[in-house]
């Protein structure tokens, strides 16, 4: 069950502009634990994000794992994924109800089309294109929605129930509830954001490293390599080759990890938060 809120918890699916009817949903009304079990199963079984697949493309994403196995029985927050399962929490004029219909499994048909959110270091892109299965790599998407990065006050993880769910709150104290099959990929430069760093700001070691990686990947439309801190310290470098583009799974990375000396470091020697 998935429910669109104002901060009286309201249902507001009504009152967003252009969005097309979508279903209906009944709160249960038995009481004590009868009801606390009933809507705990609703939850589980029945909806867990406005997005039913959202998945990585372009800018500073990456493909990789479809989910970081960090799924969990027990609620982060229970009066929004046991008593009440809010997607969409916003005041009129609030920048959540600003998101674009096609992000709810129940409005669109998510076997003709799909959705993609692109993270840059200024903004986020929602993006939206027909789904050809037998053709991947055929992208024809149109921009949906936008906002800058300082219209973001936090993302947070949600594991409640199979760690794909995260929530975007917004500066003016609206959110929404999301979902990705790569959540790891995605979150990497939203929560919390990661230190980019340029050429000019490394070791003399280190930008030799980049720049070999860069031209061993260079091929037409394949963007410079993208360098963040990693939280061992280490630096992680990576790209994003075109023809490694799906419009099921967005964008999907190469990468090395290297060390203050820049030397690459072997997989087998990674900490988890290489990861």
């Amino acid at each position: 069950m998935r429910w669109f809120r104002d901060p009286d918890r309201n249902d507001i699916q009504h009152e967003l502009p252009g969005w097309p009817e979508g279903p209906s949903f009944i709160a249960r009304s038995v009481g004590g634990g009868v009801a606390e079990r009933s809507l705990r199963g609703a939850a589980v079984a029945a909806g867990v994000a406005v997005m039913a697949f959202l998945s990585s493309a372009g800018g500073n994403l990456s493909g990789g794992s479809t989910a970081d196995g960090e799924g969990s029985d027990t609620p982060d927050v229970p009066q929004d994924e046991v008593e009440d399962f809010p997607v969409m929490w916003a005041a009129p004029g609030g920048i959540a109800r600003t998101l674009p219909w096609q992000l709810d499994p129940g409005r669109e048909n998510q076997k003709l089309f799909t959705t993609h959110l692109i993270v840059t270091d200024r903004r986020l892109v929602i993006v939206h294109l027909p789904y050809y299965g037998k053709e991947l790599g055929r992208i024809e998407d149109d921009v949906l929605w936008q906002c800058t990065r300082s219209d973001i006050q936090q993302v947070t993880r949600r594991n409640f129930k199979d760690g794909t769910d995260f929530v975007i709150a917004f500066v003016d104290g609206s959110w929404c509830r999301l979902r990705s099959i790569r959540r790891v990929q995605l979150l990497r430069y939203l929560a919390p954001p990661r230190d980019l760093l340029a050429l000019t700001d490394l070791a003399p070691d280190q930008k030799k490293t980049v720049l070999a990686f860069a031209e061993e990947h260079e091929s037409p439309g394949t963007p410079f390599p993208i360098v963040s801190r990693n939280p061992t310290g280490r630096l992680r470098v990576e790209t994003f080759p075109l023809s490694r583009y799906t419009s099921a799974f967005g964008a999907a990375e190469v990468n090395i990890t290297m060390d203050s000396d820049g030397r690459k470091v072997d997989v087998g020697d990674y900490l988890p938060e290489d990861f």
